[in-house]
């Protein structure tokens, strides 16, 4: 499924990078979701990207962490498929990441967004919940605990979201990530003693 996610995304971006249309049409902008009900956009503009190094890291991340996802849905969650959960939870990642940003620029017309990064942090912190101490590369250098990664990127994605000097929707980035987080915990609670568990006596 993760295969299938990055294949679809790059081919419509690819498609896109030379048709704006296209772009302008199903990409993120809040106004016409809000005012004008446009409320694919919420959803589509997770297949579009702002250039190719957008696209592969996003990509690349997806598959890093998208592989191990499922394989812990396969463990926990018996009842569906793991493929079809991940697709499901890559869907609803995409939207609720976008909420927030939604209310924000209700009735900002010039307010765009495109990409998949909402729903690949949600990928990440998800994989974070069910192994806490699994190595992640800081700016791709440097391997740190996933818990102490993702404190780290929570609070610089809030930090940049209030300050809001650069054009990246770090909004997506911090509510994706706490929506992925808490995933595992909306299907069944019981879990957190598992997180706890793991957090408490690290697997290395």
């Amino acid at each position: 499924m993760t295969v299938f996610i990055i294949i679809f995304t790059s081919l419509i971006s690819i498609m896109a990078f030379s048709n704006s249309q296209l772009v302008n049409k199903y990409q993120f902008n809040a106004y016409s979701i809000f005012h004008e009900k446009e409320w694919y956009r919420l959803f589509t503009h997770a297949l579009f990207h702002g250039s190719w190094m957008h696209l592969l890291i996003n990509m690349l991340v997806l598959y890093s962490f998208g592989e191990f996802l499922i394989f812990a849905f396969r463990q926990f969650f018996t009842f569906i498929k793991p493929g079809l959960l991940f697709l499901i939870f890559y869907i609803l990642a995409t939207g609720i990441a976008s909420l927030y940003s939604l209310r924000k620029h209700r009735n900002n017309r010039y307010y765009n967004a495109l990409g998949a990064s909402g729903a690949v942090s949600a990928v990440v912190f998800a994989s974070i919940f069910f192994e806490p101490y699994q190595r992640i590369l800081f700016f791709g250098i440097l391997p740190i605990p996933g818990i102490i990664f993702g404190g780290i990127y929570l609070w610089y994605s809030y930090y940049m979201s209030k300050k809001g000097t650069d054009n990246i929707g770090h909004d997506a980035h911090f509510y994706g990530a706490v929506f992925g987080f808490i995933f595992p915990l909306l299907i069944d609670p019981q879990l957190l003693l598992y997180f706890l568990e793991r957090l408490m006596h690290p697997h290395f």
